[in-house]
């Protein structure tokens, strides 16, 4: 699955977030501001971002995108001495432009939250003054239009880098077990595994890859902006006053949700597993019974749909619960955030503009903190898909 796509797979994605990490820590100690040394203005690094578009070829985000061409052309440059896959200039480069579009966009999204605040402090005060200027609000609204629009037309691009990266995975993975079929012929279902599974495998690795990076990235961006943003809400109910309230309530939050549905939803990807290979059993006897007048006999199928539908029937059992409570958290969810700035909307201390800011910023945060809440059907799915694929590969490894 991987070492057909990625060179050298344990030591690539090891080196990978080790760089990552390094790279982190280079920026936030002092790195983003480096550009000072060859030119860019004095200050630039800390300067006060316009609210619109303009922001994304400022010195800061221009500073950020030689950064980031650098250190990927390194890295690069380093698998393409030490191992130089024929797949790499898609694992690497490829991995890399759909790491910086996802980056992109969550940088949209923090411009737009920029935007929140004065937008709905100017509606606030001319509701409050019994009206205004309109044509600030036609400016305001155009701001938010050009971002979006923006954001939009790179998370199409994005879409479409997606799927064609996808699908090279996919013919990776295509290829290197057509080339050991001799060995992997005899396994059962082995020609659903080779066209089926691999399309499954690399579909869900579109959807879910995605967002998994979209999480951290959105964590990175966003953590910062509410330890700012807790600032205005100093009290939370039931808890009382605390430092970086909202910090503490998306992290327990979050957290409770993601326990909870790891442990109502732990026997779903073995039922999952079970259910392809009782799926694969009825599917092969059928395609027997195409060439061969001695095979799928009515009383052999009729036991194999049994297994089926036994499986089907006892899954079928546990995703009630399991949405039961997915679904009651997911409702509790769009009122947590509210409720978490009721002492402080009920105080007076914050504006229109602040309350649809925090919410934005806290929604955000939990989003990314959520993902496992969110994806956990997708996980389920993809770990089937991994246990099928692993155990077919490992006549190989024998």
């Amino acid at each position: 699955m991987f070492r057909s796509f990625f060179p050298n797979p344990k030591w690539f994605f090891l080196s990978l977030v080790l760089w990552f990490l390094l790279n982190i820590v280079l920026w936030y100690s002092g790195g983003k501001s480096f550009g000072e040394y060859i030119g860019f203005p004095i200050g630039y690094a800390d300067a006060e971002l316009a609210i619109g578009v303009s922001r994304f070829w400022s010195p800061r985000f221009v500073w950020f995108y030689l950064w980031f061409l650098t250190s990927v052309s390194l890295f690069a440059g380093f698998w393409k001495f030490k191992a130089n896959h024929p797949w790499q200039k898609w694992s690497v480069w490829g991995s890399a432009f759909i790491l910086f579009n996802v980056w992109f966009n969550v940088q949209a999204s923090v411009a737009i939250n920029a935007w929140y605040g004065p937008f709905w402090d100017m509606i606030q005060m001319m509701l409050t003054n019994k009206g205004g200027e309109i044509s600030s609000l036609y400016q305001g609204a155009s701001t938010f239009l050009y971002i979006a629009m923006l954001n939009i037309t790179i998370a199409v691009f994005n879409l479409f880098l997606v799927s064609h990266y996808v699908f090279r995975w996919r013919t990776a993975m295509n290829d290197y077990y057509i080339e050991h079929w001799g060995k992997l012929r005899t396994i059962e279902g082995a020609s659903q595994r080779v066209q089926e599974d691999t399309m499954r495998f690399a579909k869900t690795m579109e959807s879910l890859g995605v967002e998994f990076i979209k999480a951290i990235l959105i964590l990175i961006a966003f953590l910062p902006l509410l330890i700012k943003l807790s600032e205005h809400v100093p009290i939370l109910p039931l808890i009382g006053e605390i430092k970086y309230s909202l910090v503490w309530a998306a992290l327990g939050w979050a957290l409770f949700g993601t326990f909870l549905l790891m442990i109502v939803g732990i026997k779903l990807p073995g039922l999952e597993f079970n259910n392809q290979k009782v799926e694969a059993a009825y599917r092969k006897e059928l395609v027997y019974g195409e060439d061969h007048a001695d095979r799928a006999e009515p009383v052999q199928l009729k036991s194999l749909y049994s297994d089926l539908r036994h499986n089907y029937f006892r899954l079928y059992f546990h995703y009630v619960y399991f949405n039961v409570f997915s679904n009651w958290y997911l409702q509790l969810d769009v009122l947590f955030g509210l409720i978490m700035l009721f002492p402080s909307i009920s105080a007076g201390i914050i504006t229109l503009g602040l309350i649809n800011q925090i919410s934005y910023v806290f929604g955000k945060i939990r989003e990314s903190l959520q993902f496992l809440v969110s994806s956990w059907p997708t996980i389920i799915e993809l770990l089937s898909i991994y246990k099928r694929l692993k155990a077919f590969e490992s006549i190989l490894n024998k």
